[in-house]
């Protein structure tokens, strides 16, 4: 099993890397996380957690480039996988 305090995570928006970042950085260790929200839930098997996100988020970026409908999305973490999603109108 692969250290969650050791992954890389990748984010691209239309084939462009917008963030890039790693577990080791998190102020909170996953652990930590999973410990801490079990006081208060139960956690299920392929729950998702949010823990917030790395360095590269669009409001620094100039023009402030926003997602858009049809834009292209795709998530990537070390040893878990990727995930793709293509955005709709709300």
């Amino acid at each position: 099993m692969a250290d969650p305090q050791n992954l890389g995570l990748r984010l691209s928006v239309n084939g462009t890397r917008r963030q890039e970042g790693h577990t080791g950085d998190m102020i909170f260790g996953v652990h930590h996380l999973v410990a801490y929200l079990s006081r208060y839930m139960v956690l299920e098997p392929g729950d998702v957690i949010n823990t917030g996100t790395p360095a590269g988020v669009a409001l620094g970026l100039p023009g402030k480039p926003f997602l858009r409908p049809g834009d292209v999305v795709e998530l990537e973490i070390d040893g878990l996988g990727r995930q793709r999603q293509t955005l709709g109108r709300a």
